[in-house]
């Protein structure tokens, strides 16, 4: 959620026209998304993302 609302305010703020700069806002979203995650995962000294923590997904919702 953190990498959405970043690239919203990035892009409202810098107003790009177009994929390419598009793009990178949505590219300087998700740094700063991973940057807190990885700030975080620091401090904390725990994984956000483990395969402890992660919901296996439904078998009615698998693609055959």
């Amino acid at each position: 959620m953190l990498g959405e609302a970043s690239t919203k305010e990035i892009t409202k703020n810098k107003n790009p026209k177009g994929f390419i700069e598009n793009k990178k806002a949505a590219i300087e979203g998700g740094s700063v998304a991973g940057g807190a995650r990885n700030d975080l995962e620091r401090k904390s000294g725990k994984k956000v993302v483990s395969s402890e923590n992660y919901l296996k997904q439904k078998q009615s919702l698998k693609i055959k």
